[in-house]
């Protein structure tokens, strides 16, 4: 009889628990299912800057910080600003989650690129394309300091989404949102 007992105390317990949860507010459980915003960190390695922003994985940056990313990305030689493609932020969010390093800041190199500076930079590199997606703000030049570029690009390649240039010797992965494509510069 004992046995019986302690049996029925354990499952009225766990329906008294269960009509608990069921009872929370719907905020309490949406703090609990949804996934937690991130800080993406930036720092622009040709002006010194550094911009951080909240983003989450269903809402992205809010306007007001896309904003602030597209002055932050401007070309270096000019100081254009262009539109940014906000899809370059969510690979930067699934790159650093599928490395595992949601606080590590993001070293840029190069984000949008003027007509006039891309086609310097063509004339200059052949590794430069005439084409370049930098141009339509829909690519980006990075490193994360401390991770192996050969690490980034393979978690990169793996989003199979855009194009993943690799530039070992110039020490940077290059992203766009173009079609899936892969290539090794110097």
């Amino acid at each position: 009889m004992n046995k019986i007992n302690q049996s029925r105390r354990k499952w009225l317990s766990l329906g008294g628990i269960v009509l608990s949860a069921g009872m929370l507010p719907n905020s309490v459980l949406a703090m609990v299912s949804t996934p937690k915003p991130r800080i993406l960190a930036f720092r622009n390695l040709n002006t010194g800057e550094r911009l951080s922003g909240v983003f989450s994985l269903s809402s992205g940056f809010n306007a007001s910080m896309l904003k602030k990313l597209d002055y932050f990305m401007r070309d270096k030689r000019t100081n254009q600003v262009h539109q940014m493609d906000p899809n370059l932020f969510m690979k930067f969010y699934r790159i650093q989650s599928n490395l595992g390093l949601q606080t590590a800041e993001i070293q840029i190199i190069c984000g949008y690129r003027s007509a006039a500076t891309n086609a310097m930079r063509h004339r200059q590199s052949r590794g430069v394309a005439s084409n370049s997606f930098h141009v339509k703000g829909q690519a980006i030049d990075f490193r994360i300091d401390g991770t192996p570029l050969a690490k980034i690009k393979h978690t990169a390649e793996g989003l199979n989404n855009g194009g993943v240039g690799f530039y070992p010797r110039s020490n940077f992965i290059h992203v766009d949102t173009g079609p899936v494509r892969t290539w090794q510069g110097v």
